[in-house]
């Protein structure tokens, strides 16, 4: 016998609690509009909702249209559903023997919980704040806003934070890191006389006078290469970080941007176009491996192979931008940073888990590739994207050194 419908069963609430929880989705960020509302209704009576997991999975088909949208979702789905006890209901009401699941123990929140949190309580009007609070908190909160932002970890922030640090990382100001070349062009000043150029100049007057000609090396911005991680644990910075380099890469002309998990792939021309938004959409659309695992030694493999000779010439600089935690054995990683390492004028490596305290390079994959950076750097909130941009034009700092890394583990 089929199984009873689940909007019979809840009296009529479901589709009013979905397209809540649907308005909740789009307030933290997923782009859920009233179509997918009704296609979600169509699918939970299709599916005749069985488990908590089944009504999980079959709202997530309909809702997550992106790989980057899964933990918002999941974290939006514990937080309303719990809330409301609809799903434990509907079990309840199909199969009895189900007891509901209430001794759920604390835990640390995962990425993207504040942002959902924040947009299921978004409706709930908030008492009005007496006068005399409103005069005294309004002349100051400006400042400390701007402070809690720079600081806040990019992946506790809300949808409103987020944008609001996309709007920072673009209005950054870009370092001024010109390398002489040994390429001479032409200078008022120039110290070197251009012996060619002043015997031109010298036939216009008919070899009557001779006007010397000057040059001077010429400078220019070496290019950037950056490789970022886009695994599990990566994604929420990996966003955000993409966002820098879109910004890098409208300002400068030479900067390659490749994407790896468990493979590689090459996202320059995606970047290239002027909307952020429109630019990490096509990237989204070029990635497979979104939210993944990692395999770092065989993706940089594949860099050394393909890449490496096309893109990190005239003194490039690489951003690595991983956490280091290698699936694979550590023996072939150590070997492809040191690759890597030879390739370029400068490597410097990003790593979010630097904004715990107690870090400690205590992980295989870790150990392999600290010896083979020029620099070890956090980049977890705005202020540490800062302090890159300003590194950027430096040669390094005794705070950036990795072997001080190494030293506390020997």
């Amino acid at each position: 016998m089929d199984a009873p419908s689940p909007t019979a069963n809840d009296g009529g609430k479901l589709a009013e609690n979905i397209a809540y929880f649907a308005r909740a989705l789009r307030e933290a960020g997923l782009p859920v509009g009233p179509g997918s509302v009704l296609d979600a209704l169509a699918a939970v009576e299709a599916a005749r909702v069985g488990t908590r997991e089944d009504f999980y999975w079959t709202l997530h088909a309909v809702f997550v249209k992106k790989h980057e949208h899964s933990d918002v979702f999941a974290q939006a789905f514990r937080i309303f559903w719990r809330r409301k006890a609809l799903i434990e209901k509907i079990i309840s009401t199909m199969s009895p023997a189900t007891p509901p699941s209430r001794n759920e123990k604390e835990r640390k929140p995962d990425a993207g919980s504040l942002r959902a949190a924040q947009a299921l309580l978004k409706q709930d009007k908030p008492p009005e704040p007496q006068e005399e609070q409103k005069e005294e908190f309004s002349a100051r909160l400006t400042v400390s806003e701007r402070e809690i932002l720079q600081g806040k970890d990019f992946a506790q922030m809300t949808a409103e934070e987020i944008a609001r640090a996309q709007r920072a990382i673009a209005a950054l100001t870009l370092p001024d890191d010109r390398v002489l070349t040994r390429r001479m062009t032409p200078s008022v000043q120039g110290l070197r006389i251009d012996l060619r150029r002043s015997l031109r100049k010298s036939l216009r007057a008919g070899g009557a006078v001779i006007e010397l000609a000057r040059m001077e090396r010429a400078t220019r911005r070496p290019p950037v290469v950056a490789l970022c991680d886009i695994s599990g644990s990566m994604a929420e910075y990996t966003r955000l970080f993409l966002h820098f380099l879109h910004t890098l890469t409208d300002a400068r002309r030479r900067v390659h941007t490749f994407l790896f998990g468990t493979r590689l792939t090459n996202v320059t021309r995606a970047l290239k176009s002027r909307d952020p938004d429109e630019a990490l959409a096509l990237c989204s659309a070029q990635v497979q491996d979104w939210s993944g695992g990692t395999r770092i030694a065989t993706c940089l493999h594949e860099f050394n192979r393909e890449w490496s000779r096309r893109v990190l010439g005239q003194g490039a600089v690489v951003l690595l931008f991983t956490d280091g935690l290698e699936r694979d054995g550590a023996a072939d990683l150590a070997v492809e940073m040191d690759r890597l390492h030879r390739s370029c004028r400068r490597l410097v490596w990003l790593n979010p888990l630097l904004r715990y305290d107690g870090f400690e390079a205590k992980a295989q994959g870790i150990r392999a590739m600290l010896p083979h950076v020029d620099e070890f750097r956090p980049i977890h909130n705005l202020q540490s994207m800062e302090t890159l941009v300003k590194a950027l034009a430096a040669e390094g700092s005794v705070e950036a050194d990795p072997r001080r890394w190494l030293r506390r583990v020997a």
